[in-house]
Order: structure tokens, then sequence, then C-alpha cells
């Protein structure tokens, strides 16, 4: 996991630190039931105060996004990974609703926007063979 802190910024620092986090678990860098490093290791690579670390993970799993074992670590929950799972979700549907309301403005069926949606999606996850095997 590569954590960075703006420590200029006007954000605080252990907000940084979950936010950092929960993008992780979110775009699928750390897993459920994966083992975040330890506070101390955080400490130590970002040259800040454990306390602040601690903090962090304090909120996190208060939030339900990790489990602290003592004695054992902390661990991303399985509900976390959910939880930021849905929240990419939800991102992914604002970031789509402008095309959409485009293609109804446009007079495109709901079929025919499904069926751009997943002309799209194929054309990106096969590096374009989809296109190629139209033409």
């Amino acid at each position: 996991m590569n954590l960075r802190i703006n420590f200029a910024s006007g954000v605080p620092i252990y907000q940084q630190l979950m936010e950092q986090i929960k993008h992780a678990v979110d775009t699928g860098a750390i897993r459920g039931g994966e083992q975040l490093p330890t506070i101390r290791k955080i400490a130590e690579e970002l040259t800040m105060n454990p306390n602040t670390v601690a903090r962090a993970y304090r909120e996190l799993e208060h939030e339900g996004f990790i489990e602290v074992r003592h004695g054992s670590g902390a661990y991303v929950a399985e509900r976390g990974a959910s939880l930021a799972k849905a929240a990419g979700i939800r991102k992914a549907g604002e970031a789509l609703r402008p095309a959409m309301e485009r293609g109804l403005a446009l007079g495109l069926s709901e079929e025919e926007l499904r069926r751009v949606f997943e002309d799209e999606l194929s054309r990106l996850q096969d590096g374009g063979t989809a296109e190629r095997r139209r033409n």
C-alpha cells in the first residue's frame, strides 16, 4: 500500500490516511480480510505520530471498514470491502448519469442505451476487438 500525506493540506492527517485506505479498498489494492500495516510501520514510513495513525484506524473501525484484532493487527473487514464497492458503484453511476441523460435526449431507447453501454464495455475489456469484429 502506497500512502502519501500532504502535511500542508488543510485536511487533517488522520482523515487523509482514512481516505487513502478507503480508496485502496475501493480500487482492490487491499481486499477484504487482508491485514493492514501496523500503526508503528505507517507512522515510521510517513514520519508521523503513531497516535494519528491509531486515530485513523479507530475511525475506520467505527465505520466498519476495518477490524482490529488485539494482538494480531488490523484487517480490512469484509463489510468494509462491501462498503467500498457500494461507494464505487455509486460514483460510477454518478459519472454515467450525464451520458445516459444525453442519450435519452438524443432519442435513444432504454434498450439502445444498454446496447451502447455493453458495446463500449466490450471495447474496453478486449482492447477494441469487439469493434473489429463488427466491421
